[in-house]
């Protein structure tokens, strides 16, 4: 029985494609449903440490439209993705949490992300 050779840099590549594919109709559709609603833009806050997390916030421009809450649920889907296709990985460990910010009007995204790490400096020296 041979162990045949796994290229594990083009299934990486295969699943960001897909994940490219998924996260632009997902756009599509959920820049229709906002527009028909007259939002003008979303924010979207979210978090993620000790290997899970979280969507924390869903605000939308005018703040008086009130977003059903299936959509809320959506376009939070929406946002993780989108950080998680950027920083895949960030719920791990410290984590690293953000903010998505759409102008739907321009249909113009903004990830502002940052990645929490400890960092550790060691030494070990014997018979001195």
């Amino acid at each position: 029985m041979t162990n045949p050779q796994i290229d594990y840099a083009a299934m990486a590549a295969q699943w960001r494609a897909e994940r490219e594919t998924t996260l632009k109709a997902s756009r599509v559709e959920l820049l229709a449903q906002l527009r028909a609603l007259g939002i003008s833009e979303v924010a979207v806050d979210y978090e993620g440490y000790g290997d899970s997390g979280s969507v924390e916030d869903v605000t939308v421009q005018p703040a008086e439209v009130n977003l059903p809450e299936p959509l809320v649920t959506e376009v939070g889907d929406f946002a993780w993705s989108l950080a998680y296709h950027h920083h895949p990985g960030f719920e791990n460990n410290e984590g690293g949490y953000g903010t998505l910010s759409w102008d739907i009007t321009a249909d113009s995204i903004t990830l502002d992300h940052a990645d929490r790490y400890v960092e550790c400096s060691h030494s070990y020296v014997e018979g001195l």
